[in-house]
């Protein structure tokens, strides 16, 4: 978009939940606005390579100060000129995420921009001034939820490296950090007494995450995915859930069908809006802006209720298919109910091959819930 930029037409912009979009000046090429949901930055596109470049925030920076600056970046057509000005952590994170939602899945954004503001909000600080320490204290506040603290790491280091490759770092401050105890490896399933610990646990743990944890069990699909659900993505009537492209792994929209006790869970769900998981504070708006994404603190609780080995949620999405196989379903029936682009039918004979195999998928399905029914029964004698 390029618009005449006043101080009236700046403050005038309205912010789109979600998203961050430029808006650029007719008079002075090259400089322009970064609107985002909470903040407006001033922003040049500069040199060679048409960098870009956060030069202030408005109104802290006023729009002549903002075009003074961008004409002085332009004129030079140095990138040493912009490498003299120290950069705020803020004005790169705010560049980095611009950056990151549109080369990276929405999601992966979401949960970088998550994580780093989270976990390491240092405002204003110039870069230089982040030092190991000062990183290492945040990440000591989140040190009893292992597996959030590795994942905000391993965020916070691809944004350092990004500040460096732009040339606002010398050298990453967390390149030799590393986060408490190593991931474990993907190889946990559940056994049955745990599995259904955990699904009689979510069923006593509060909407949206005992929900969330119920239906991960039952359709063995990943939690991004269920959190991103719709109510127009499920047919009551032909009991089956459609994710589109846009929010699957593979970009490949994906319709498995669902059982009784998918139907008997999504009942109990209440419904606020199009999200089936809507983030709280959106959960009364009619066009929310963003969905459930609190992950660890429930995943805490919900822990120490079941008192098993430790786990993951990805670790139901293993287990369901490990007891397919033990069930007797096909490995390429389990490969469809799963969307997984790799496997038994791929290549040429994955193009050709229009079965769709729902009938297959709703018998294993039936299988699955019967398995569950009779590991409660066990559970509750």
């Amino acid at each position: 978009m390029r618009v005449h930029l006043t101080e009236i037409a700046v403050r005038a912009l309205k912010p789109e939940p979600g998203k961050q979009f430029k808006v650029w000046d007719t008079a002075t090429p090259g400089f322009g606005v970064l609107v985002g949901e909470r903040s407006k930055s001033w922003i040049v596109m500069h040199g060679a390579r048409r960098a870009l470049k956060v030069i202030g925030r408005f109104p802290d920076a006023s729009l002549a100060t903002a075009r003074a600056e961008a004409k002085r970046i332009l004129a030079t057509g140095s990138l040493a000129h912009a490498a003299a000005h120290v950069v705020r952590f803020d004005e790169a994170f705010a560049e980095y995420i611009d950056d990151l939602q549109q080369r990276s899945r929405p999601s992966t954004a979401r949960d970088y921009k998550r994580l780093i503001a989270r976990h390491f909000d240092f405002g204003s600080t110039p870069l230089p001034e982040i030092t190991p320490q000062r990183i290492l204290k945040q990440l000591d506040k989140i040190k009893h939820t292992p597996s959030e603290q590795r994942y905000a790491l391993v965020a916070l280091k691809i944004f350092m490296t990004w500040c460096q490759r732009r040339f606002y770092l010398n050298s990453s401050p967390c390149a030799q950090l590393q986060a408490r105890g190593a991931p474990a490896p993907r190889e946990r399933v559940l056994t049955d007494t745990e599995l259904a610990t955990v699904l009689l646990e979510a069923r006593n743990t509060p909407y949206p995450f005992g929900a969330i944890v119920e239906l991960l069990i039952f359709t063995g699909q990943r939690r991004g995915e269920i959190a991103a659900l719709r109510w127009e993505w499920i047919d009551d009537e032909a009991r089956t859930i459609t994710l589109p492209s846009s929010i699957t792994k593979n970009k490949r929209a994906h319709t498995f069908p669902y059982g009784d006790m998918v139907a008997a869970a999504i009942a109990t769900i209440p419904r606020f809006n199009e999200y089936v998981f809507p983030a709280a504070r959106d959960r009364l708006k009619e066009k929310p802006a963003t969905i459930f994404n609190g992950w660890s603190k429930p995943k805490v609780k919900l822990d120490k209720a079941c008192s098993i080995a430790p786990w993951t949620l990805h670790d139901l999405r293993r287990t369901f298919a490990t007891n397919l196989a033990a069930l007797g379903t096909p490995i390429h029936i389990t490969e469809k109910l799963l969307n997984h682009v790799s496997g038994t039918i791929s290549g040429v004979a994955a193009v050709y091959n229009r079965h769709a195999y729902m009938d297959e998928m709703r018998a294993a399905i039936t299988a699955w819930e019967r398995h569950l029914d009779g590991l409660l029964d066990e559970t509750s004698r």
